[in-house]
C-alpha cells in the first residue's frame, strides 16, 4: 500500500511526498509512478492520482472538450449520444460524445503519446493501446450511471482486462454526480452476469470528488457508478481506456461494432428501438 489509506486512496484530500511542490507545480503526470502507486494499482484495481495534469495542461483540456461538444452531429463523425433532462421535461441534452480522437489532434495526442500513456505503460506492466475514447458530459439534468464493471459489457471478446483514465474536466462533487466506486475486497472477474447492472447494496460504494486535472485510473472489474447530476452545474468527465499492445489493438473493430448495434443518435433509423444496458 502506498502513502494514502484506502479511504485517502478514494476520496480523501491529496497526499504528497515532501519536496515534489515543483514537480505538483508541472502536473503530477510529469513523472513516473512511484513503486508504491503501482503496487496499490495491482493490489487494488484503483488509484486516485490528484493534480496529474497542470493547470496549463488543465485548461487545454477544458477546452478541446468545449470544441468536440461543439462539433456538429454528422453520420460517420464522433458519435453523439443525447438522452432526456430530468429537469426539464421534453428537453434532449448531451449525454456523451466517444471516438472523438480521429477528429480532434489535441485529444488524440493526449490519449495516445502523453502522459497517460507513459503512466498505463508502468500500471499495466506494458506497452499500452487506446481502446475506447469517451466524454460524459451529465449536464444540469443529465442521468447518474447504474453500478456496473466495464467488462460486463462484453469487452471480454476484446481483451481479458483494461484500465481507464477517468479525467476531471469540471469540479465532480457529490451533488453533481462523481464517480463512486466498490470499497468491497477485490476482483480479478465478474461478479454479476454480462450486460446487466449490479446490485449496489453489497458493494460499499465510496465517492470520489475530484478537481479539474485529476485522474482515477481502474482496471474493469471495478464497480462503479454515479448518481444523476440534478444541479445547476455541469460535470463533464474524460474516460480514456487502454488495454495492453500485445493483446491486440481493438479500437476500430469495437466502435464499427457499436455503432453497428447502438448507433449514435443521428444515425438511427425511424421507428427502431434501441436500449442502452451497461
Amino acid at each position: 500500500m502506498n502513502a494514502v489509506s484506502r479511504r485517502d486512496r478514494l476520496g480523501g484530500p491529496p497526499v504528497r511526498p515532501a519536496g515534489t511542490e515543483a514537480a505538483v507545480d508541472a502536473g503530477v503526470g510529469s513523472r513516473l509512478p512511484t513503486a508504491d502507486e503501482v503496487a496499490t494499482m495491482r493490489s487494488t484495481g484503483t488509484l486516485v492520482v490528484r493534480g496529474f495534469f497542470s493547470a496549463a495542461e488543465t485548461a487545454a483540456l477544458i477546452a478541446w472538450t468545449g470544441e468536440v461538444a461543439a462539433a456538429p452531429e454528422v453520420a460517420g463523425g464522433q458519435m453523439v449520444y443525447h438522452e432526456d433532462s430530468l429537469l426539464e421535461p421534453g428537453r434532449r441534452v448531451v449525454q456523451r460524445i466517444e471516438d472523438f480522437c480521429p477528429h480532434h489532434p489535441g485529444m488524440d495526442e493526449v490519449s495516445r503519446r502523453g502522459a497517460l500513456s507513459r503512466w498505463l505503460a508502468a500500471l499495466m506492466g506494458g506497452e499500452t493501446v487506446l481502446f475506447k475514447d469517451k466524454i460524459n458530459f451529465k449536464y444540469p439534468g443529465g442521468a447518474g450511471f447504474a453500478a456496473h464493471q466495464d467488462q460486463a459489457a462484453g469487452w471480454t471478446a476484446y481483451a481479458p482486462v483494461f484500465v481507464t483514465a477517468l479525467v476531471t474536466i469540471d469540479p465532480a462533487t457529490i451533488s453533481n454526480g462523481c464517480l463512486e466506486i466498490a470499497a468491497a475486497p477485490r476482483v480479478r472477474g465478474l461478479i454479476g452476469a454480462e450486460w446487466t447492472p449490479l446490485p449496489e447494496e453489497a458493494l460499499g460504494l465510496v465517492a470520489v470528488p475530484t478537481e479539474p486535472g485529476d485522474v482515477i485510473f481502474f482496471d474493469s472489474f471495478v464497480a462503479h457508478a454515479s448518481k444523476a447530476n440534478l444541479t445547476a452545474s455541469q460535470r463533464r468527465v474524460l474516460y480514456l481506456t487502454y488495454n495492453l499492445a500485445a493483446e491486440g489493438d481493438h479500437r476500430r473493430r469495437y466502435f464499427e461494432e457499436k455503432r453497428a448495434a447502438f448507433p449514435p443518435d443521428i444515425e438511427r433509423r425511424p421507428g427502431e428501438s434501441y436500449v442502452f444496458r451497461v
